[in-house]
């Protein structure tokens, strides 16, 4: 018989956060559906058919440190213990380092970092004194190889990165796993956002663009079941990437050649 797991999830109105929250309604899991816009989540939920039963959909706005441990005092008297919570929610917006706005910095690390921070911290000590639970963060190829013309994004998915694998190395006595997902880019509204913007044109130069669906596929069948620390999608680019962070002098090389490459494939 399958074991029927609680999975608390943030930014699930859309992109990959609605695309897992589906997958896992869809496997007969419980779900704690959460986004900081929550008309559209009411939306998505109704047209999307989650039953009532299995599925609680609240508003969570990720920077908010108090929200969060109200979501999760709902979530743990209703279903009891949560056994994965992931971190989905994210904020991107294109910029030159010589030209980002206060309110970037802020919403980058408030949402990207912070979000993630303030969520472990709400979750966490009831993973603790259980003994269980799994934690999954999902960062960005550009947690390894940082990407010109969206440098907070890169920086604040550093973060993520860094957090996770210290949060592992704290937690691993205490039968709580960490595992960071560091997909390439997926076709989301975050990506859509990027079209138009000439600093974004790196984010472009893959061979492809991956689904949604491919990176709920990993989460699921590969994050959730094996709980590796980290995880690269697709994994050729994941080693790409983690030789870019080792030779970091490579990307002054390549960097016009990749944007050029990127800027075409964004035209067309």
């Amino acid at each position: 018989m399958k074991r029927v797991r609680t999975f608390f999830v943030t930014g699930c109105a859309s992109g990959i956060g609605r695309a897992l929250a589906d997958a896992i309604v869809t496997r007969g899991d419980r779900l704690i559906a959460t986004d900081r816009d929550l008309d559209l989540l009411t939306k998505v939920a109704a047209e999307s058919g989650w039953p009532d039963a299995k599925v609680i959909v609240r508003r969570l706005d990720v920077t908010d440190a108090i929200a969060w441990d109200a979501v999760v005092s709902v979530a743990t008297t209703r279903f009891g213990a949560i056994d994965v919570l992931v971190n989905v929610a994210g904020f991107l917006l294109p910029g030159w380092v010589h030209e980002v706005e206060e309110d970037a910095v802020h919403r980058h690390f408030d949402v990207n970092v912070k979000g993630v921070v303030f969520g472990m911290r709400s979750m966490l000590p009831g993973m603790i004194e259980r003994k269980a639970g799994h934690v999954i963060n999902v960062a960005s190829l550009a947690a390894l190889a940082p990407i010109a013309g969206i440098g907070l994004y890169s920086a604040s998915k550093y973060a993520v990165r860094a957090y996770s694998i210290a949060a592992a190395q704290e937690l691993r006595g205490h039968g709580v796993a960490i595992t960071v997902v560091c997909p390439d880019a997926v076709r989301t509204p975050m990506l859509e956002l990027q079209r138009d913007y000439e600093q974004a044109a790196m984010t472009f130069s893959g061979p492809r663009v991956l689904e949604p669906e491919e990176v709920v596929r990993a989460i699921l069948e590969d994050a959730v079941e094996r709980r590796p620390l980290e995880l690269y999608l697709p994994a050729h680019r994941g080693w790409l990437a983690r030789m870019a962070d080792l030779m970091p002098r490579t990307a002054l090389v390549l960097e016009p050649i990749l944007r050029k490459r990127g800027r075409a494939k964004q035209r067309s």
